[in-house]
């Protein structure tokens, strides 16, 4: 066998394994599936009571990808959180009520409450760098970590 054939074989076989974990990576990446409130993460059960007592829960899922699992929570009102691997909120959204100020963390619940009053919080989210929050009044603010205001959009 010469040597050209040799590596077409070779780079054959090689693009044959990548088509197939790609294939399997697909296939596996993005699984979702309704679960049952008591298979939430314990401190998202906690949230849920806490915070939501009385919301009746339309539907729960876990959401799995290739190196992350997710929790999210719909209640017939339309209201959504959703919850990281370990029970911690990610997402609140409340469009019609508002979210509950209790669970809205502090230092953003008095910098909303003092300078835009009589507005609600009707969406808070959080990364690993920052917390966004939407207004009723079509404000989005953004604060870091500690809590300092770092962007305003209109």
């Amino acid at each position: 066998m010469n040597y050209d054939y040799k590596l077409w074989r070779m780079k054959k076989w090689i693009l044959l394994l990548l088509c197939c974990f790609s294939l399997n990576t697909l296939v596996w990446a993005d699984d979702e599936k309704p679960i049952q409130v008591g298979q939430l993460p314990t401190k998202a059960q906690t949230f849920i009571s806490t915070y939501f007592k009385g919301h009746k829960i339309a539907l729960a899922k876990v959401e799995s990808d290739l190196f992350s699992k997710s929790y999210d929570v719909i209640f017939t009102d339309g209201d959504k959180l959703e919850f990281d691997k370990r029970g911690d909120w990610v997402e609140i959204s409340c469009k019609k009520e508002g979210v509950p100020m209790q669970a809205v963390p502090e230092a953003i619940r008095l910098y909303v409450q003092l300078n835009y009053e009589n507005t609600k919080i009707l969406k808070i989210e959080r990364s690993s760098k920052e917390y966004e929050v939407e207004l009723s009044n079509r404000l989005e603010l953004t604060f870091d970590k500690e809590f300092h205001l770092i962007d305003i959009d209109d």
